[in-house]
C-alpha cells in the first residue's frame, strides 16, 4: 500500500475560562488529516487496507448511515489505493451531500432496511459469501485492525499531558488511544466520552480490544451525562456552545461526536474537576460532514 502522510498538529485553546481556571487545553487536529480520509477514520481504516492488501481482497464493503463519515472515508480510501468500495446503507434511499461525494469516489450504495441492517456479518454473507474478492469492514471501521491504528496516535505526541479526552461511539478509538498511551508510557489519565445514551455498555466493548498483556489493567474514565439524548440527538445548549466555540477559535466541531467531547471538556473544567496548572489534551476525530446534515438546526442568521 502507498504511503499516506499524517498532518495533524495540536493546537492550543485559549478562552477566558481557561485562562481564569489557570488550565492548558490543547487540540490534537486529526480534523486536518485528509479533506475526506480525516481524524480517527484513516487511523481505523489503515490496518484494515494493509490487510485487504494482504489477502488480495479488492472490494471493500462496509456499513453507515446516510451521513456516515466513515462511508465517505472508505469511499475515498478505496480510490486512492485501488480498492472497490461497497456500502450498506441504513434505512430508505436517499441522496445528500456525503452520498453524493461517495458515488464520485466510485463507491456503490446499496440501501437496506433497519432490521436487516441489525446483523451486518449476515447481511455481507447474504450478498458477498461467494465473492473471494469482498472484504469486510465493520461499520465506523469497528475492530482490532482499527484499534491498532488509532494507538499510533500517541507515537505523535512530542509531550506529556495530564488528561487526554476522545469521544466514543463504538469504542474502538478509545481503546486504541489506551492501548498506546499504555505502550508508550504515557501519564495522562484517559477520558471517553460516549455519545450514545445508556453506554456503560461501551466499558465491556472497550475492554475487548485492550491489550492482553500481564499485569495490563489500564484505568480510564467514562464520562456518561455528555450524550445530550443519544446518538446523533442535540440540545440547544449543544448546539450553541458549538457555535460559540467555532467562531472563537476557528476550528469547527460536529454534533455527533467531537461537539459534545468538548462540551464535556469544558463543564469538567468549569466545575474545578481539574487543579490549576493542569494540560489536558482532546483529540478532535474529525467527521465535520456531519454538519451538514444538521445546518437546519443551528438557525443560523
Amino acid at each position: 500500500m502507498h504511503s499516506f502522510k499524517i498532518h495533524s498538529p495540536v493546537d492550543e485553546i485559549s478562552t477566558p475560562l481557561l485562562s481564569e481556571k489557570k488550565i492548558r487545553l490543547f487540540l490534537k487536529r486529526d480534523d486536518m488529516i485528509h479533506p475526506f480520509i480525516s481524524g480517527n477514520k484513516w487511523r481505523k481504516l489503515k490496518f484494515n487496507l494493509i490487510k485487504a492488501e494482504q489477502e488480495e481482497k479488492t472490494n471493500l464493503v462496509t456499513f453507515g448511515g446516510a451521513w456516515s463519515n466513515h462511508l465517505l472515508a472508505t469511499a475515498c480510501a478505496a480510490a486512492s489505493y485501488g480498492f472497490k468500495s461497497t456500502a450498506f446503507v441504513r434505512g430508505e434511499d436517499v441522496n445528500n451531500e456525503v452520498l453524493f461525494l461517495c458515488r464520485m469516489f466510485g463507491m456503490e450504495l446499496r440501501f437496506c432496511d433497519r432490521e436487516s441492517y441489525r446483523d451486518k456479518r449476515r447481511l455481507f454473507e447474504g450478498h458477498f459469501a461467494n465473492d473471494l474478492q469482498a472484504f469486510f469492514i465493520d461499520e465506523g471501521g469497528a475492530g482490532a485492525e482499527a484499534a491498532k491504528g488509532c494507538a499510533e496516535l500517541i507515537e505523535e505526541l512530542d509531550r506529556p499531558f495530564d488528561h487526554l479526552f476522545c469521544a466514543a461511539g463504538t469504542g474502538t478509538t478509545a481503546a486504541g488511544i489506551i492501548n498506546g498511551a499504555a505502550l508508550g508510557q504515557a501519564e495522562a489519565e484517559v477520558h471517553v466520552v460516549p455519545v450514545l445514551k445508556g453506554a456503560g455498555f461501551l466499558r465491556d466493548e472497550i475492554d475487548k480490544l485492550l491489550l492482553k498483556e500481564q499485569d495490563y489493567h489500564p484505568e480510564y474514565h467514562l464520562h456518561l451525562d455528555y450524550h445530550f439524548g443519544g446518538y446523533a440527538k442535540t440540545t440547544p445548549g449543544l448546539l450553541d456552545f458549538i457555535r460559540g466555540f467555532s467562531a472563537s477559535t476557528g476550528i469547527l466541531l460536529d454534533p455527533v461526536y467531537t461537539g459534545k467531547m468538548m462540551y464535556a471538556v469544558f463543564d469538567l473544567i468549569e466545575k474545578d474537576r481539574f487543579p490549576s496548572g493542569t494540560s489536558v489534551l482532546a483529540v478532535h476525530t474529525g467527521g465535520l460532514f456531519g454538519l451538514l446534515g444538521m445546518k437546519e438546526k443551528f438557525k443560523l442568521a
